[in-house]
């Protein structure tokens, strides 16, 4: 199946409610470049290899991309996405350009990309058609993104993949909310987590998530499913993740603090730094203590603690 390719520029503050649209309009994933990101690597990594001109991050704004199937469906939503987008009240405003990538092409496309990166203290991310020698105290999570998009490397992702390893304790009870590749439940399983179960509205990510919990064998801790957030799941978690966006978290407060065991964790990442302030009054106002953030660029995580002992779902 061909993928239209659907790019908005946008100023900072539109990225969150381009996504939103993004998702609302059944997009199969979104990918998010920031070109702040984008610079602050190549002034760390080699900085000669980056034909970077002066000023490009002051004249650059970010490109948020979502990928719709070229079907009978087609038509309809973009007359629904376009018809969103209109409604934005954003300067400059956006602007919005397509193209069509063969599956084939777009398969192809990932693997020029991405490469093993260290994260953390020991969590090593690897695509799975790298090769990678890792060292004794090394925890390998290879990743096939597939039409999930994501193979755990933007900012959003590896900062949950820190807060996980510094949280996650032997035996603990995961629920990993809007699992798209799986990478967030599997690292949990790897870490040391009892029972993981990974939810997402998304039939494909559902199918690339469990493709790479078998490939990283972990199927015996980590359940896929397909749902609406914390709907199909019971309660007593030890520790809930969810990186989505800061309107999502915000909905889904009151839910993840019932599902929490008391004192358990509830890890929220893909939040807007612009939105950091409504997130922590939603989660406070569900009972959830604040107890840790985290910033990298324009992107904020939460750790948050059950503190009101409430009755589990």
């Amino acid at each position: 199946m061909d993928w239209l390719e659907i790019t908005v520029s946008t100023p900072p503050e539109g990225v969150e409610p381009v996504a939103v649209i993004f998702q609302e309009t059944g997009a199969g994933g979104v990918v998010i470049e920031d070109p702040a990101v984008i610079l602050q690597y190549a002034a760390q990594i080699h900085p000669e290899e980056w034909a970077v001109p002066p000023g490009a991050a002051k004249d650059s704004m970010p490109l948020v991309k979502g990928y719709l199937p070229v079907d009978n469906e087609l038509p309809k939503q973009l007359e629904g996405f376009k018809a969103a987008l209109s409604r934005l009240v954003l300067f400059p405003p956006p602007k919005v350009s397509t193209r069509i990538i063969p599956e084939k092409d777009w398969a192809g496309a990932w693997k020029a990309y991405y490469k093993p990166e260290r994260i953390g203290r020991r969590l090593v991310v690897k695509p799975s058609w790298e090769s990678y020698s890792a060292s004794k105290n090394e925890l390998i999570i290879e990743i096939d993104p597939g039409m999930a998009f994501g193979s755990g490397t933007h900012t959003t992702t590896t900062m949950c993949l820190k807060l996980l390893e510094k949280y996650i304790q032997p035996g603990l009870t995961v629920y990993d909310i809007g699992t798209g590749t799986g990478i967030l439940a599997i690292t949990a399983a790897k870490l040391g987590a009892g029972q993981v179960t990974a939810v997402d509205l998304d039939s494909l990510a559902c199918k690339v998530a469990a493709g790479n919990v078998e490939r990283n064998s972990v199927a015996g801790q980590v359940r896929v499913m397909r749902g609406n957030l914390l709907d199909l799941l019971d309660g007593g978690a030890g520790l809930i993740v969810s990186n989505i966006l800061a309107d999502v978290i915000i909905s889904l407060a009151p839910d993840a603090a019932r599902a929490l065991a008391p004192g358990g964790i509830f890890i929220a990442s893909g939040i807007i730094r612009e939105r950091a302030g409504d997130v922590c009054a939603a989660l406070e106002a569900a009972g959830l203590l604040i107890c840790e953030q985290m910033e990298d660029g324009q992107w904020v995580a939460l750790v948050t603690k059950n503190s009101t002992g409430a009755s589990l779902i």
